[in-house]
């Protein structure tokens, strides 16, 4: 039976790069924030929902997703947020099971989120990485990244759990702190998952 190893961490933390490194060892990896993101221009329940709940303003006239729009009214309103993510998750669940049954022959597969634990879906993994990094350089890192400005990037992290939260729920934690050498970790943990059926 595949094994489903879920990994998240805090805006900036570098979750997205673990996982290219579990790519170039052949681990099948999917994306579920990516998913997402195509989903709210091609899914038309998605686009239905959004469209009641904020207007067609939403969409651009190209029929694309404002997305500096939605982000400017789910990071400043926490029921806007969780309205948005009961329209999304359960069609991107779906496209997870899919997407599962293509790669059922690997021996362990990664699903990728940033809410995993606040959406409860971590339930559904096998085990839970934590990618972990100070505050201050998760901040400089999306700064850099989005161009946002520090303020914007504290009301986005004021949404997600704190790494404290997240910490008591991992299965097992990558510091990625530019300091700890992460790549003999996720080289190590590969061989276990393959090897033993363990992230230890």
């Amino acid at each position: 039976m595949t094994l489903i190893v879920g990994i998240t961490g805090g805006i900036g933390s570098g979750k997205s790069t673990v996982c290219r490194i579990f790519q170039m060892l052949g681990v099948p990896v999917f994306e579920a924030d990516a998913v997402a993101k195509k989903l709210y221009n091609s899914n038309p329940e998605i686009k239905a929902g959004l469209i009641r709940l904020f207007g067609k303003g939403i969409y651009t006239p190209d029929d694309l997703l404002d997305r500096k729009k939605l982000a400017s009214i789910i990071f400043t309103n926490e029921i806007h947020l969780a309205q948005v993510n009961e329209l999304v998750h359960p069609v991107v669940r779906k496209e997870f099971e899919n997407w599962l049954k293509i790669h059922k022959k690997a021996l362990y597969i990664i699903h990728e989120a940033a809410i995993l634990f606040e959406s409860g879906f971590y339930k559904m993994m096998d085990f839970t990485i934590l990618v972990s990094a100070p505050e201050e350089q998760r901040i400089a890192r999306v700064v850099a990244r989005d161009r946002a400005t520090e303020q914007m990037v504290r009301e986005r992290m004021k949404k997600q759990w704190s790494e404290e939260k997240k910490q008591k729920l991992a299965g097992r934690i990558l510091v990625n702190d530019n300091k700890s050498l992460i790549i003999p970790e996720i080289i190590q943990i590969d061989k276990n998952l393959k090897e033993h059926g363990k992230i230890w």
